[in-house]
């Protein structure tokens, strides 16, 4: 019970601070989060919708994959002779055997260097981030 009541005193507190923060949105942010919000859906219907365009897709693929290995069996069946005798199966006395040849493929090995390509990428992306945040800095105008 001892933590409920903290944990209700903690939200109280948030609430008023909250409260107490008078911040300015500029109408450009301000354009912006409306239209993150307004092309928001719910997860339930986008699953929906993408399931019924999967199913339809898997229907249609394992049709195509079916009717291809159909025609491929009749193929194949269609160009076997029948007019040939069968063959007589050799034993393993009949046949001499051959050495497998390996062949050999000569690698040129060496190690790969990407510690420089990827600490140049990290500064980058770390300027990029104080970029963003200078934007939004200068997009919202925090006075406490």
């Amino acid at each position: 019970m001892p933590e409920v009541k903290l944990m209700d005193k903690l939200a109280n507190r948030l609430r008023e601070d909250a409260a107490n923060i008078d911040a300015e949105i500029s109408a450009q942010l301000d354009s912006r989060i409306r239209a993150s919000l307004a092309a928001v859906e719910p997860e339930t219907a986008r699953r929906q919708r993408d399931t019924r365009r999967r199913s339809v897709s898997f229907w249609l693929a394992s049709s195509l994959t079916g009717v291809a290995a159909a025609l491929g069996v009749i193929a194949i069946l269609n160009i076997v002779d029948t007019n040939e005798p069968a063959a007589v199966p050799r034993t393993v006395a009949d046949t001499a055997t051959q050495p497998i040849e390996i062949p050999v493929i000569d690698l040129d090995v060496e190690a790969a260097t990407l510690t420089g390509p990827l600490a140049q990428e990290l500064a980058d992306l770390q300027a990029d981030l104080k970029r963003a945040e200078e934007v939004v800095r200068g997009d919202v105008r925090i006075d406490f």
